[in-house]
């Protein structure tokens, strides 16, 4: 059975690794595979791991089905829904599912609507927070577009979780026809959604808008956007970021809890122990807690995962037939792949199962004789070092000071704070949530002294597959039995993945990733020691930018500690939103730029020049050269003050051009030193624009445009693209091919688009594939 568990759980993975799905035909083998899987023993292991590969296939064929017709992007749809889960405000507005009734043919049984607050007059005003209300219905004008998202190297893709919650397509409402209707649904999962909606309302109510109230709520009914961006980066540096939601360890201690006592009560009345034993009764109120608590989630997807593991666990108590952990395990990890075959793509899945596995793996050796301090050491000991490979692999960080923080917030967490914030949701005593509050803020406080400790997070570059697996190798030697011979050779198979150095380009080479932010810019520049920062992407909010989610994640991953330079182009929003991210997360050695003296950007550099043309140095071999702007020359449109930077080896170069827009180019085209193999489209293909004297001077090969899918700008435009299929380009596109990397060295300049490297069956093909 174990065997059979991880083969079906196998099979599940490798189908979503896949660039494109088996035909549906294929899926007509489903039968017979299982029929072999019964028929011959010797046939279970193939043939669990081909009804697992062929099960994931058809769930994802019927998924892919259920998307926005291409043909109905971006037109203006009157359509009926109802609001499903918990509407969550946003700094412009409201953002909520919508689940379709409309029976139009091409659109999807579920969208995700954003409700912007418009300063335009024909567009929809969002209402006030707390006017859209879960199980209501709406008549709404919408603009939809398919399942997109940004996808950069080691980054999170936004396409895959849009996938596995069944979301169709993205929009937001527009228009002023917007109309609540009477007859809201009413079903069950609508109630809850409601009560959930009341105890989220009412903890800010009665604490304010406070850290502890957002806390609070996330464990309470697992809304973990009501908590800030600096307590979760707080959370992160100190490890404890699994404690601040809806977890499965808080759903495990709950469901334990109860069990416990429901076995207590069971055994009191003899009649009912006769009838049925008190472990099994405390195996359904296992159950029955742990569905109870995963509903108050809104049975989120993660939530949904410790549940189904709940379950497996409580059946085999009940049946005492899977007495083994690890087939309970294997079991629970089919179970769950079975229900949600793209739990596998979520970091989440491996460090729950993992963190499980590793607490029986170590278990496994206890005597009996122990103290219960030792064991509890022993357990925190093997899960800090068991998921440390595993978390350079999928964050590039470590918390080093973890076991300390933990040590403290898990029971803290665990067993005082979250039943406080139950019992607060459930019984209407202001005191409750107001001692809930303070403990959770000397909690916070507690934290913070140790993500200030030295050294409180270890940060490296993601060590690449093969390491991360001889890693784990390591950790499982590692934590054998007390008395196992060489134990110590479990560091060794530890030692490349945290000690090999980052891939990085050889001396005379330079690799130029232009990263896939959106509708904005940045492009990181790498030699074999050097690193530069071509823009920083554009902000998406007060709270958010691309500096913090794209690039310095990307930087971190990819090795990158300390900026040698960070070029400012202009001061467009588009360019410059990140840079304060990124300034505060690394070391810069010098900024370059075209910005107001006044800027605030400025303020935070170490060292600031103004670009000028005639700048120059060498990297490691590789030449920097800045063309523009003339030192002193008069005034111009802002988009003309860009820095624009050319980096060449000794086998082609790359023209990096910012926003420039025609009176640029006409300056640099009359320099004579336009000349690059590589083209970054100025201004994201805008139509003033990519004039035929600059790519007559540049002659370039290839070119790249940095755009937003589907830009309100409407960029590129189409005579741009013209004017580059005229000199023989087919430019690649940060909207249709993520982030495009190109390697220069002393041979032709080579390019890598992040979607072709990374292709996967749920990305949107371009237009006409």
């Amino acid at each position: 059975m174990t065997g059979a568990a991880l083969a079906f759980a196998a099979g599940v993975l490798l189908l979503q690794q896949q660039a494109a799905l088996p035909h549906a035909l294929w899926l007509l083998c489903l039968p017979a595979c299982a029929a072999l899987a019964a028929w011959r023993r010797i046939l279970l292991i193939p043939a669990a791991f081909a009804v697992g590969f062929l099960w994931a296939a058809g769930f994802a064929h019927l998924r892919l089905a259920d998307r926005l017709a291409p043909e109905l992007e971006g037109r203006d749809l009157e359509v009926t829904g109802v609001v499903a889960g918990l509407p969550a405000a946003t700094e412009r507005g409201l953002r909520f599912a919508f689940d379709l009734e409309s029976a139009a043919p091409g659109l999807p049984r579920r969208v995700l609507l954003s409700w912007y607050r418009s300063p335009f007059a024909e567009e929809a005003s969002a209402p006030l927070e707390g006017a859209v209300h879960p199980g209501e219905r709406w008549l709404l004008t919408v603009r939809l577009r398919q399942p997109h998202g940004q996808l950069n190297p080691h980054g999170f893709d936004y396409e895959a979780w849009l996938t596995e919650r069944g979301i169709g397509a993205t929009g937001y409402v527009r228009g002023r026809g917007a109309q609540r209707l009477l007859g809201r649904r009413d079903s069950l999962a609508d109630r809850i959604e409601r009560a959930r909606e009341a105890v989220r309302d009412r903890f800010p109510r009665v604490l304010g808008a406070t850290p502890s109230a957002g806390i609070l709520a996330a464990l309470a009914v697992g809304e973990q956007r009501a908590i800030a961006n600096e307590e979760w980066r707080l959370f992160s540096r100190t490890g404890v970021t699994h404690l601040m939601s809806i977890s499965g360890l808080h759903v495990t201690l709950v469901s334990g809890l109860c069990a416990w006592l429901g076995s207590a009560l069971w055994r009191r009345v003899p009649r009912l122990v006769l009838a049925v034993p008190a472990r099994k009764a405390g195996a359904l109120a296992a159950i029955a807690a742990a569905l109870a608590y995963t509903l108050l989630a809104g049975f989120a997807v993660p939530a949904q995962r410790t549940f189904y593991m709940v379950t497996v666990v409580a059946l085999a108590l009940w049946s005492g037939r899977i007495a083994s952990p690890a087939r309970t395990l294997a079991l629970a990890l089919a179970v769950v792949t079975a229900l949600d075959p793209w739990a596998v793509l979520q970091a989440g899945f491996w460090l729950s199962f993992g963190a499980v596995a590793l607490i029986f793996y170590v278990a496994s050796g206890w005597t009996g004789r122990e103290a219960r301090a030792l064991q509890w050491l022993r357990v925190q000991w093997a899960i800090t070092a068991g998921l440390a490979p595993a978390a350079l692999f999928l964050f590039s960080q470590v918390s080093v000071v973890g076991p300390l923080a933990n040590a403290l917030a898990i029971p803290f967490v665990s067993a005082v704070i979250t039943p406080l914030a139950l019992l607060a949701a459930v019984l209407p005593l202001d005191a409750l949530l107001h001692l809930a509050e303070w403990l959770t803020q000397w909690l916070l406080e507690y934290l913070d002294w140790c993500a200030q400790l030295p050294a409180a997070a270890w940060q490296q570059h993601a060590p690449p597959l093969w390491a991360t697996l001889l890693a784990l190798a390591g950790v499982a030697w590692l934590l054998l039995p007390a008395g196992f011979p060489w134990r110590a050779l479990g560091i060794a198979l530890m030692a490349p993945a945290f000690a090999l150095p980052a891939p990085a380009p050889a001396p005379g080479e330079a690799w130029v990733t232009t990263l896939d932010v959106g509708q904005g810019l940045a492009v990181v520049v790498r030699t074999a020691n050097r690193a530069l920062l071509y823009d920083a992407g554009p902000a998406f909010g007060a709270e958010a930018d691309s500096g913090e989610r794209i690039v310095a994640p990307y930087l971190r991953a990819t090795g990158v500690g300390r900026l040698d330079a960070l070029v400012l182009t202009h001061n467009d929003t588009d360019h410059t939103g990140g840079a304060w991210s990124v300034l505060a997360a690394m070391e810069v050695a010098r900024l370059l730029h075209s910005l107001p003296g006044s800027h605030p950007a400025l303020a935070l550099a170490a060292a600031t020049q103004r670009c000028a043309r005639g700048m120059a140095w060498e990297w490691d071999g590789v030449s920097f050269e800045m063309l523009h702007p003339a030192p002193a020359s008069a005034a111009r449109r802002r988009n003309d003050e860009s820095c624009v930077l050319r980096v060449r080896t000794a086998g082609g170069a790359m023209l990096l051009t910012g926003d420039i827009e025609r009176g640029a180019e006409m300056e640099i085209a009359r320099s004579g030193l336009a000349r690059a193999d590589v083209l970054l489209v100025p201004h994201h293909g805008s139509r003033t624009s990519s004039s035929a004297e600059l790519l007559d001077a540049v002659r370039s090969r290839h070119a790249i445009i940095a755009v937003g899918y589907r830009s309100r700008f409407g960029h590129p435009h189409a005579e741009v693209l013209a004017r580059y299929a005229a000199a023989g380009i087919a430019p690649r596109r940060t909207d249709r091919d993520g982030a495009v990397t190109v390697r220069l060295g002393a041979g032709a300049p080579g390019l890598e688009p992040e979607r072709a490297r990374r292709a996967r069956y749920w990305h949107v093909p371009p237009p006409g594939a």
